[in-house]
């Protein structure tokens, strides 16, 4: 039997495995006992099965050893695959919907002093190294449906002021988005600036919406024990369609 193996080591319970096929083919997600029985031929348990639409996610349902393997029995045309493991679901107080925190939509936005400056229903800072995997896709998800969105002069890099960038997109913004990844954490901003614009000092509002992209629940709790207690959207459990949609409706609901 032929198949695709992709052996995916000691793993941790409720990570996410994402495979991504050129055509359909029929998806594992075995534990090793599971995964020798597969390969001999005998009787095995999986999670997954025949996958027609990619990406396809699959969550680990416990710790140990898992192998993803894909084959094309019962189908005529072959195919190749890309396994990555992202991070798992971060804490369930942050799937509170989103219109549930009004204080992330600014509203009655002052006219700016500055020529030229219109103002944005959203506003996404992010690290420049994110920009082309998931900026880009999810300001295009968002403008289309019918939101207006600043991105381009909102890219961070080294040097650039975290106060200033932010600031700047709050004051022309109906709502700000902040993309947190190991690219933004290694630009070496702290995480007593970020935490303090996220929440309005004075009022204990969250006016930012921050994104954990590609980054583990344990590494938002290094960066910022305070930050991963805030209401924030996960692309690990979350597609970018599903957090455009969820924008949208926050800008509609207040």
């Amino acid at each position: 039997m032929q198949f695709i193996h992709n052996d995916l080591g000691q793993r941790t319970r409720g990570e996410i495995v994402q495979v991504t096929l050129t055509s359909g083919a029929n998806v594992r997600l075995m534990d090793s006992p599971n995964f020798n029985n597969y390969k001999n031929g005998r009787r095995h348990k999986y999670i997954g099965g025949l996958v027609k639409q990619s990406p396809y996610r699959m969550q680990i349902p416990s710790s140990g050893h898992w192998h993803v393997a894909v084959d094309t029995q019962g189908l005529r045309n072959g195919t190749r695959a890309s396994v990555q493991v992202l991070p798992g679901a971060l804490p369930e107080t942050r799937e509170r919907p989103l219109s549930e925190v009004p204080s992330l939509v600014r509203d009655n936005i002052p006219p700016s002093t500055e020529t030229g400056v219109e103002t944005h229903d959203v506003f996404i800072s992010h690290a420049s190294e994110d920009k082309d995997e998931f900026v880009r896709p999810l300001a295009n998800a968002l403008i289309e449906l019918g939101l207006n969105v600043w991105y381009d002069e909102m890219t961070l890099r080294l040097g650039d002021s975290l106060r200033q960038k932010i600031d700047k997109g709050l004051a022309n913004s109906r709502v700000g988005l902040v993309v947190l990844s190991p690219s933004f954490i290694k630009k070496g901003w702290t995480n007593y600036e970020l935490d303090g614009m996220v929440t309005r000092t004075v009022s204990g509002e969250q006016i930012l919406l921050p994104i954990w992209h590609n980054i583990t629940k344990q590494q938002v709790v290094d960066f910022s024990p305070s930050l991963a207690d805030k209401v924030a959207r996960s692309t690990a459990t979350h597609t970018i369609e599903e957090i455009a949609q969820e924008i949208s409706e926050l800008l509609t609901s207040v």
